[in-house]
């Protein structure tokens, strides 16, 4: 969620810290600021807003110095206002700190702070912190920090400066992500590794508990019982230029175009088309493959809507038990799984705290854990038993799109690796769902060329204020996923729900100003979504179809038809995610929605 960002070196402290900060803008925010330290004092700028608010602020009244810290607020305690906008300051404004995540205690903290005497000026649970190292400072901020963070419950990543010690940067972090980055003569913290790349390649994932203190000349990090650890820096590879633009209007649109590359980055070296194998073998051996006797998607929100689709291909492919799980829900539930049970944790970031505390807990209980996530060395990743990357690259736009693709991708592969372990797809099947799955990108790259007829679409539904999304099978988390690509990017509100549940409720709602989205692909249950979309017309709804390419009896009901290529029913959702993400982003652009940076929402959701 909140945005960290903080430097030591010699190099102007708030240009670097400003350009970071742009890098993490996708995690979404109310506010922004910056502190440097300026000789023997400490200057802060805070704005709400966007970025270019603070940049402007920065320019009128600029800061000079090369060592100090940035942070982009998304509330949790405390409206967005200057006054609770990061960073934050001690009682004498000497010690600053800038904070991601949320401190439960905070109340408790506040209060008893106050009573000895410490002057509050925001609503925020961020400024405890800067009291409480004010509290524990004898001249030494690494030990500070640390004692102070001793009274602290919940999660926190946190950077840290002083005037009184104006040679160090101090660093901590627990259920928050951070890292660091390595440069010449130089050191560098942020909550991701974006923020960075345009400064060094060479970085430093903290571990849980971590403490590290940076200076010019490097880094050095303490685990939480104090003892001293090396963590050489490791080289991020990849292009940065792959989280810029690249003359896309928006981040989510350049996202949905990479669709045709990320798939294929995501399956590449993972499969066999000839031989009818999938390769997963170092990611979940063979042996434990073969004795699962169930296994538990969770996830939240776009990635949980992944795990729906993946339980029909691993129930079908491999013919295991699965069972799905909002992580969110799940964590504060009696588990009941069993030995046996391998618990798959869906989660783009590798950093979403409930999607994490569920992993942690089910590892805990001895389950075989695999993470399956965008983000090489996520939290995830590393809590994990077993990772499986998906190598989709930077994804900027809050609202996932080739993540989520790539989601699927990984977890039919899965299925499949399952399947064939087990020996309940032969390796004739298994040989004609590789090559259907081989020719998606060509697929993909063919259903983009409907952008403009999708835009036109747009343009006569774009002033609804409701919109019904209809799925049956693997189609019916699509529809969910459709309607939350719509509700995120442009405050329409819109529900996705199983067709054969249209007559248990929502069908009191069909009338001519609710557009319906209606998905109806080549499959088992197409006849049963053509009397669905019947009883739409009956009642005057306006119906927007997502078929097969050629489908004449969908075109013959349908007021708008949006086609998919024809290919294996498994494969499907695949492709007929695409066009809804497209309608969802120009029906939000018609709007003048902000596309990238929605209102309210975080790219990573970091914090319960």
């Amino acid at each position: 969620m909140c945005g960290v960002v903080g430097y030591i070196g010699a190099q102007n402290a708030s240009s670097v810290l400003v350009n970071g900060l742009r890098r993490l803008e996708y995690r979404g925010y109310d506010s922004a600021g910056v502190a440097v330290l300026n000789g023997d004092s400490v200057a802060v700028r805070r704005s709400v807003g966007k970025l270019h608010v603070l940049e402007a602020l920065l320019q009128k009244n600029p800061v000079i110095g090369t060592v100090g810290l940035g942070h982009t607020r998304w509330a949790t305690h405390g409206r967005p206002s200057e006054e609770n906008a990061h960073p934050h300051t001690c009682c004498n404004g000497n010690i600053v700190v800038v904070h991601n995540g949320i401190i439960e205690n905070y109340m408790e903290l506040k209060n008893r702070l106050t009573a000895e005497g410490h002057r509050f000026k925001s609503q925020t649970d961020t400024e405890v912190l800067a009291h409480l190292i004010e509290e524990h400072y004898k001249g030494h901020l690494l030990d500070a920090v640390r004692n102070a963070l001793i009274q602290v419950r919940g999660s926190y990543a946190i950077g840290v400066i002083s005037e009184e010690d104006p040679g160090r940067l101090i660093a901590a972090r627990k259920d928050s992500p951070l890292v660091l980055g390595v440069g010449e003569n130089e050191t560098f913290l942020a909550s991701d590794i974006p923020a960075l790349l345009s400064y060094t390649r060479n970085m430093i994932i903290l571990e849980d508990g971590d403490i590290a203190e940076l200076t010019q000349e490097g880094v050095k990090i303490f685990e939480k019982n104090g003892l001293s650890v090396v963590r050489p820096p490791q080289a991020i590879t990849g292009d940065a230029l792959m989280a810029e633009k690249s003359g896309y209007e928006h981040f989510m649109l350049k996202e949905i175009f990479e669709q045709q590359k990320t798939i294929p980055n995501t399956y590449r070296s993972r499969i066999s088309t000839q031989e009818g194998r999938v390769l997963l073998d170092d990611i979940l051996p063979m042996p434990t493959a073969i004795t699962l006797s169930k296994v538990c998607l969770i996830g939240c929100g776009t990635s949980y809507h992944a795990a729906l689709v993946a339980r029909f291909w691993i129930e079908e492919i491999a013919r295991v038990p699965c069972t799905v799980e909002i992580a969110s829900e799940y964590r504060y539930r009696r588990f009941t799984e069993e030995k046996g049970t391998l618990v798959v944790a869906i989660t783009q970031s590798g950093e979403t705290a409930d999607t994490l505390s569920v992993l942690r807990r089910s590892k805990a209980q001895g389950l075989t854990t695999l993470a399956l996530s965008n983000v090489v060395g996520s939290t995830a990743a590393r809590d994990a038993a077993h990772a499986f990357y998906t190598h989709c690259g930077p994804e900027i736009g809050v609202a996932s799109t080739k993540a989520f693709t790539g989601q699927l991708t990984a977890l039919f592969i899965l299925a499949l690796y399952l399947g064939q372990c087990r020996g309940t797809v032969t390796p004739e099947m298994a040989r004609l769902l590789l090559e259907e799955l081989s020719r998606l990108p060509a697929s993909v790259c063919a259903l983009l060329e409907q952008a403009g007829r999708i835009k036109t679409i747009a343009q006569d539904v774009s002033s609804q204020r409701n919109f019904l999304y209809l799925g049956r099978h693997l189609n019916y988390p699509i529809a969910l996923e459709g309607a939350l690509k719509l509700k995120e990017i442009s405050y329409i509100h819109a529900e996705g729900f199983p067709a054969g549940e249209m007559k248990h409720g929502p069908i009191a709602l069909i009338d001519a100003e609710m557009p319906v989205v209606a998905i109806v692909t080549a499959s088992s249950v197409r006849e049963k979504m053509l009397s669905n979309m019947e009883e739409v017309k009956a009642r005057g709804g306006r119906l927007i179809a997502l078929s097969t390419e050629n489908d004449a009896a969908v075109e013959n009901l349908a007021d708008y038809v949006l086609t998919v290529p024809r290919t294996h029913e498994y494969l499907a959702p695949l492709l007929s995610v695409i066009p809804l993400q497209l309608l969802a982003y120009y029906i939000a652009v018609l709007r003048g929605c902000d596309v990238d940076q929605p209102r309210n929402l975080a790219k990573s959701v970091t914090v319960e």
